[in-house]
């Protein structure tokens, strides 16, 4: 089983703009690169897509995405808080009795 092969930001950066910026074709560029022209296309179409997001890495998130897990978090800690409060006066409820 051959191992996948990674490609740096910069790399990909540079095969696009050979296409882009140098106006070599797609199938020309991935040939003198040694690349799929298809995954040329795809990182072509990611990078035009992205708003300079694009290649990010594995486990770097767009601010979005990050924005929302921090909310996601805060819900948690607010429901968790929240528990907490109905069952304090659940019991000083029951201390007045």
């Amino acid at each position: 089983m051959t191992k996948r092969k990674k490609y740096s930001k910069e790399f990909k950066l540079d095969a696009i703009a050979l296409v882009i910026e140098q106006n070599y074709s797609q199938a020309e560029a991935s040939r003198n690169l040694d690349i799929n022209p298809n995954m040329l296309g795809r990182w072509i179409k990611e990078a035009e897509n992205d708003d300079g997001q694009a290649f990010r890495g594995n486990g770097k998130l767009t601010p979005e995405q990050e924005e929302i897990r921090q909310l996601k978090a805060q819900v948690k800690r607010l429901e968790m808080e929240r528990e907490v409060l109905k069952k304090a006066m659940v019991f000083f409820a029951k201390e007045t009795k």
